[in-house]
């Protein structure tokens, strides 16, 4: 099977009259689901955003529960673990952590959106999908409206944290644990040798899973919602616990605190243009680009991945099937799904007039006095073998936060791949290279295995195979050429802190603004970077006026940033002066032209 058939079996699914699906048992524990997605109450009513004609609530309840791989907890021990109050830690379906009800799930009570249910030997794992970091509700009067593809408003820090600590308190005591095994194990935890087996596979997760927040985490300078350093949790958990040897196979050195937190962006028409990931690191627009995308975001998102030496069955010369629970079949249906997904309609009244007078400005040369076109205009991109047209995606140096790249350009130890090739790609690894080199492997390692296990009629059991990665095999995650060691100092070269620049469909849903979520709101980016907000609260509540984040929030979440004096903090709000010098009526009539796209 190929990733344009599951495209093409998402495209004949109906907007009425749906039937549910049933998907190869590849696609884990993932099926389409009958029925219209209801969210909210009577005191609190959701309203969906207008996501275009295609956007059915078939569709949208495939994205919010398609399994992709990720295996983060069984998902028996998850109904098992409290909190430290001693209530269950799935009370309330995770909701206080900012993740959103999901009422097509089965286990609605229980698992919030983003969050899957896979087969696994240790029986049903709950993981997670792309949905649970992009899907947001902002507020406005009491009211929520649903946006699928934003940039969510979950605290996915505090919730790994949680869960660390919700791990070790029931490994605590022999008391703690036996209460843990009887949640679990039901009559079983009768048995002394199955609680004692239990135990043991319980340490062992809490090792590496301790290990990886513990490094991670900075609990210094924590992201808060809407942000996530997403980069160093996927070279985190990779390079940290995949590469060492059985059965923790941990490389803690490996792992550096994630202290370059990124807004997550926004999913409509991503597959549309030719470069992603913030830096613009990433080639894209085709079919097996968007397969290395997803597979590379399932791995830093907790699926299994071990991989191992050359064997008989291998082209390569590592094993990268054997131990991978990256569904392909599911990332391939993800992504055929998003390709459905428009950009949301702003909900509210527009002055037509005043918006016409704003796209005057748009259309303006670049500079303090306007202009956004010359980078965020829908323009012809790379064109993809055969003949696919994308969106050019410009990546310039606009003077913001510089810290991601410091990040992305980290080295790590190879561990199990030191030596590795995947020919014309990458390699041999050294013993210490680059953590972009050793996700390369790692993620066109699979997919050459998948292409090759297909041609021999023998697809491993987690996946299914495409033959569409030409593109893949040739310019997968190609860094951009710089200084590995750029300077910190605000007097760097231009062009050293390089990010994209998306077309702007639907910006007016995806604040806080900048690549690292430091500006609350498009009113507040307008202003010289010297007199925007240095601090500010995080969350659902919208503010019509400033386009953005309101001022009052239900959360108490405070964001401080930096300005350009420290541009290396991860969370400076320096830089993208454009439009800052308009008088206040251009100002205004470019955000009313913003709420349009």
């Amino acid at each position: 099977m190929t990733l344009r058939f599951f495209k093409k079996q998402v495209s004949k699914i109906p907007s009425a009259d749906f039937q549910p699906v049933k998907i190869s048992v590849l696609l884990g524990a993932a099926a389409f689901f009958a029925g219209v997605v209801s969210a909210g109450t009577p005191e609190q009513p959701v309203i969906f955003a207008d996501q275009g004609p295609e956007w059915t609530p078939q569709l949208r309840a495939v994205y919010y529960s398609q399994d992709q791989g990720s295996q983060l907890i069984p998902f028996a021990w998850l109904k098992a673990l409290r909190q430290a109050s001693g209530e269950p830690f799935v009370q309330g379906a995770l909701t206080r952590y900012g993740y959103l009800p999901n009422p097509s799930s089965t286990n609605a009570d229980t698992l919030p959106v983003g969050f899957s249910l896979a087969d696994s030997q240790q029986g049903p794992m709950a993981g997670m999908t792309c949905s649970a970091c992009h899907t947001r509700e902002i507020k406005i009067d009491s009211v929520s409206y649903r946006i699928d593809g934003g940039p969510a408003f979950a605290d996915f820090q505090s919730f790994v944290v949680d869960l660390d600590a919700a791990v070790l308190r029931a490994l605590a005591s022999a008391e703690a644990f036996q209460s843990f095994a009887e949640a679990v194990l039901g009559n079983g935890a009768q048995k002394p040798e199955a609680v004692t087996a239990l135990r043991d596979s319980v340490a062992l997760w809490s090792l590496r899973f301790h290990t990886l927040i513990s490094r991670s985490v900075p609990a210094d300078k924590p992201w808060g919602p809407a942000r996530l350093d997403a980069i160093a949790m996927i070279y985190n958990r990779l390079n940290g616990l995949d590469l060492g040897a059985p059965p923790a196979y941990l490389l803690a050195d490996n792992m550096a605190a994630g202290d370059a937190p990124a807004r997550y962006p926004y999913l409509w028409y991503a597959g549309r243009q030719d470069k992603t990931q913030w830096g613009g690191w990433a080639a894209n627009g085709t079919d097996g680009l968007a397969l290395a995308r997803n597979l590379g975001q399932v791995i830093g998102v907790f699926a299994a991945f071990h991989p191992g030496p050359k064997t008989a069955a291998t082209v390569l010369d590592r094993d990268y099937l054997s131990a991978n629970s990256a569904n392909i079949a599911g990332l391939a249906m993800a992504e055929g799904v998003l390709n459905r997904l428009a950009a949301p309609k702003w909900p509210f009244p527009v002055d037509r007039t005043l918006a016409e007078q704003g796209r005057d400005v748009f259309n303006r040369p670049a500079g303090p006095a306007g202009g956004c076109a010359e980078c965020h205009a829908e323009t012809e991109g790379e064109i993809r073998p055969p003949d696919i047209h994308t969106w050019k995606t410009s990546v310039v140096d606009t003077g913001t936060d510089s810290r991601q790249w410091q990040v992305v350009l980290r080295s790590a130890k190879t561990g199990s791949l030191e030596g590795a090739t995947v020919p014309g790609i990458v390699g041999p690894l050294k013993a210490t290279d680059l953590s972009l080199n050793i996700l390369k492997a790692a993620v066109t390692g699979t997919l050459v295995e998948i292409q090759a296990a297909q041609g021999a009629g023998a697809a491993p059991a987690s996946t299914i195979t495409h033959k569409e990665m030409d593109d893949t095999m040739r310019a997968p995650m190609m860094p951009v050429k710089m200084d590995p060691k750029p300077p910190k100092d605000t007097a760097a070269p231009q062009g050293t802190f390089i990010y994209e620049a998306r077309v702007l469909k639907g910006v007016w849903a995806a604040a806080p603004y900048l690549h690292n979520g430091s500006v609350a709101s498009l009113a507040e980016l307008l202003k010289p970077a010297a007199e925007r907000a240095k601090e500010f609260k995080v969350g659902p509540v919208y503010d019509t006026k400033a386009v953005g984040l309101a001022a009052a929030q239900d959360t108490a979440f405070t964001l401080k940033t930096t300005g350009c004096e420290d541009r290396a903090s991860g969370n400076s709000h320096c830089g993208h002066e454009y439009g800052t010098q308009l008088p206040d009526g251009d100002k205004k009539a470019l955000l009313e032209y913003l709420k349009t796209l």
